[in-house]
């Protein structure tokens, strides 16, 4: 087995710049040679591949984030300011999906490029649940009988989350917690992972951005995970490791209509304490 990282001698400019990137110092360097682990550089490493992606020859290869697996930056394929906000303001929430089925492949797509995301200290905690139409009305109807339960324990609650016009709009037929979306996917992890609020929600963001290159539109089903992290009954429906919690789901489908204009929003709040 190899080192937990190796380092080319020929191509290595040993400039050290992969020692001053790494978070937790398990890189050594000298001037005048090449890079090294450190001592106690096995347990502490968190295999985040800051030292392969900025090795400007390619000459540091990581037992953890191989070499051959992290391919180079592309500079055509990098997005310009304007394309940038373009992208991030058209993003929209949909709630209004076309009657046809996902294909697997392309939400296994979504998923593996959430996996990008940031982690605290690279856990890369997130697991994933995906559901199609046939669960999600029986699923659905639990998240109904838990409004209901909120109406009758905690009116003022149920007031704040207007629950009981919400009720009424599903006793009428229209669904508004899943909006007859056909895919449903679910981040969870261990409840007492310290990270997992933040990681399970940062790569449902990326998922999110991610789905709309490939045609889809999602939107992040409220409602839903509130009721799958309170009301016990669709808790045990989900069906997670035990010891997991649903930290964030997003209805995912092809968008009904598209959208022609980029809406306003409220200007930032800013307090500024720049020394």
């Amino acid at each position: 087995m190899m080192n937990l990282f190796e380092v080319n001698e020929k191509t290595c400019l040993q400039d050290g710049i992969c020692a001053q990137i790494c978070p937790v110092r398990v890189i050594e360097f000298r001037e005048g040679a090449c890079p090294r682990p450190a001592d106690e550089a096995e347990e502490i490493c968190i295999g985040c591949g800051h030292c392969v992606a900025v090795c400007p020859t390619g000459s540091l290869n990581h037992r953890l984030v191989p070499l051959e697996q992290c391919p180079p930056i592309e500079d055509d394929l990098r997005i310009s300011g304007r394309a940038a906000a373009q992208f991030l303001r058209s993003r929209r929430s949909l709630r209004v999906y076309e009657d046809r089925k996902v294909p697997r492949r392309d939400l296994q797509r979504l998923v593996e490029l959430a996996c990008y995301a940031p982690s605290g200290h690279n856990s890369q905690g997130a697991k994933w649940l995906i559901l199609g139409r046939k669960d999600m009305r029986g699923l659905a109807e639990m998240v109904v009988d838990w409004m209901r339960r909120v109406i009758g324990q905690s009116p003022q609650m149920a007031a704040s989350m207007h629950l009981e016009r919400t009720v009424q709009r599903w006793q009428e037929g229209e669904d508004v917690v899943l909006r007859n979306a056909p895919a449903l996917i679910i981040a969870h992890a261990p409840a007492e992972d310290r990270f997992a609020p933040g990681t399970c929600t940062i790569a449902l963001s990326y998922l999110e951005l991610a789905a709309t290159t490939l045609g889809l539109g999602t939107c992040w089903a409220g409602y839903f995970n509130a009721a799958a992290t309170t009301y016990p009954p669709l808790t045990a429906a989900l069906g997670l490791p035990v010891g997991h919690q649903a930290f964030g789901s997003m209805m995912v489908g092809y968008p009904a209509f598209t959208y022609q204009r980029l809406p306003c929003r409220n200007p930032p709040e800013i307090t500024w304490r720049l020394s």
